[in-house]
């Protein structure tokens, strides 16, 4: 069996995927063969694995920071929110069913828990090393007897645990200790000790706090690593630019042309792949803002209505807001405008919808020429085609089939046929994913979009979405080769589970 690792954290957010990713570039920099799992993800952001299989864009990220192909052994649970109360679940890259909470913690997610366990042995038993990933913190209590995705999956599977804290956020010291105290003995016994994520200042300010945590824990830390700007790559929930900036708006490298090219996304509900937007935000002189009013898209040289796991609330949600009319209105003047999966089928005729919603037949804006009808079979692709004189590729995450009834075709196969979306005047839309980090066609879209703008805005000539992304893996494996305890770590991963650490007083039963 190979070595393994469970990243864990004190918070959601506190950079688990991240330093997942991190360990794993480092990983196979030193020419070791690793993959990434998490057993259960909960995310809008997903991506198409080449069998056709559905899994987390964190654990995609990850594979590709271990250089190897995503597979759906990585991720075998993914949870899509439909709302607030309940999520599909998608088992082994496919949909199996919509669960409640209740119904999914009550008794589903612990059945789950074998195959969970299959997949993490098969990839020990293909890989040098699996580093696994958890899920929000490891001392979620209320949830521990169910629990398939930290102390549950390492207690299994014998994995030590690193347990990360955001010190960014304020109460790390509190937030290790209590993490640990609250854990059972049998699962204290798993935490070899702590990551601190997102330091700011001097590293001597803070190690006397180090030092008297592992006197009150009997666990080390295993390094410090420094704050660095736009590393929030596929992020599972929130909104970010990963590539460059925050969620208001993208910090812009010089343009090449004179001007500057401003896009702005709508925020709609149940946002799906809003990573999509990142190779925009990645070209200099590009600004990309996510927006919920009508007068912000008033200067907006392009408006991109993003996918999104609930079509008929997001366009309610554009109704209610008056985006919706905004929209119409800049279809209208011949005003650039985007849709991508749901957004697509957000800008057609009318949606039929007996699935996602069962809200039954909904007008939709009427922009494109398209009706949209939901099917149970979820369509799950990697295609590849041409658009725009340029070859271009994305996935396929949806349940609307679409009937264009007119326009343009705005996607098409090697042999010149439409093969998917539809374009009317500077109105787009698209099923695909992914398809703007197809550098020649991202391009030669902008272009089309200056011009119909009215911009003086070139796009750089060399700028390489997949070449900017190496780049972020390769920073993240810098801060785990340049300021964690490698040699410790490796010794941890090749090892298993730690012995005979002190025990805090346990707040939680086994």
């Amino acid at each position: 069996m190979s070595g393994g690792l469970l990243v864990a954290g004190t918070t959601s957010d506190a950079g688990k995927s991240v330093v997942t990713a991190g360990i794993c570039r480092w990983l196979v920099r030193q020419g070791v063969k690793v993959a990434p799992f998490k057993a259960q993800n909960m995310s809008l952001n997903s991506f198409v694995t080449r069998e056709g299989a559905e899994i987390g864009r964190a654990q995609a990220m990850q594979a590709q920071a271990c250089r190897i192909e995503p597979t759906a052994l990585m991720n075998p649970v993914l949870l899509k929110p439909g709302g607030e109360q309940s999520s599909q679940v998608v088992l082994l890259g496919k949909p199996v069913g919509e669960l409640s909470a209740r119904g999914y913690h009550g008794g589903r997610q612990q059945r789950l828990l074998g195959t969970v366990l299959d997949c993490l042995t098969e990839l020990r038993g293909t890989y040098d090393a699996v580093i696994c990933e958890g899920a929000g913190s490891p001392a979620e209590i209320n949830l521990r007897r169910t629990d398939i995705v930290n102390m549950g999956i390492a207690r299994n599977a014998r994995l030590p645990v690193l347990v990360v804290g955001d010190i960014d956020r304020g109460g790390v010291f509190a937030s290790f200790f209590g993490t640990v105290a609250l854990l059972s003995p049998e699962d204290q016994e798993l935490v070899a000790g702590f990551l601190v994520n997102k330091f700011r200042g001097d590293v001597s300010l803070l190690e006397p706090g180090l030092d008297m945590l592992q006197d009150l824990t009997g666990r080390r830390t295993y390094g410090v690593l420094p704050f660095r700007h736009g590393l929030g790559i596929d992020e599972e929930d929130g909104l970010r630019v990963s590539l460059r900036g925050t969620v208001r708006e993208s910090t812009v490298a010089a343009p090449v042309g004179e001007d500057v090219l401003r896009v702005a996304v709508c925020a709609i509900p149940l946002m799906s792949n809003f990573t999509d937007v990142d190779a925009l935000a990645a070209e200099p002189g590009v600004v990309v803002r996510f927006v919920d009013r009508p007068e912000e898209l008033a200067d907006a040289d392009l408006v991109v209505v993003p996918g999104t796991r609930g079509t008929v609330r997001a366009l309610q949600w554009l109704r209610e807001r008056g985006l919706a009319d905004a929209l119409v209105r800049r279809a209208a003047e011949g005003r650039p405008v985007l849709g991508v999966c749901g957004g697509f089928q957000i800008l057609g005729e009318h949606i039929e919808d007996e699935v996602e919603s069962r809200a039954g037949a909904v007008a939709g804006l009427g922009v494109l020429p398209v009706r949209v009808r939901f099917a149970r079979e979820k369509t799950l692709t990697r295609p590849v085609g041409e658009a725009l004189g340029e070859p271009v590729e994305g996935y396929e995450i949806h349940h609307g089939v679409a009937d264009v009834t007119g326009g343009e075709a705005f996607i098409f196969d090697d042999r010149g046929h439409g093969l998917d979306g539809c374009r009317v005047g500077q109105t787009w839309g698209t099923h695909w994913h992914g398809s703007l980090e197809s550098d020649a066609f991202r391009r030669a879209f902008l272009r089309e979009v200056a011009a119909a703008a009215g911009r003086r805005f070139t796009p750089a000539p060399d700028t390489s979405f997949a070449a900017l992304r190496e780049e972020q893996l390769d920073r993240l494996g810098d801060l785990i080769e340049q300021h964690a305890d490698t040699d410790a770590l490796w010794r941890l991963i090749e090892s298993g589970a730690p012995q005979g650490l002190p025990f805090i007083p346990p707040g939680a039963p086994a």
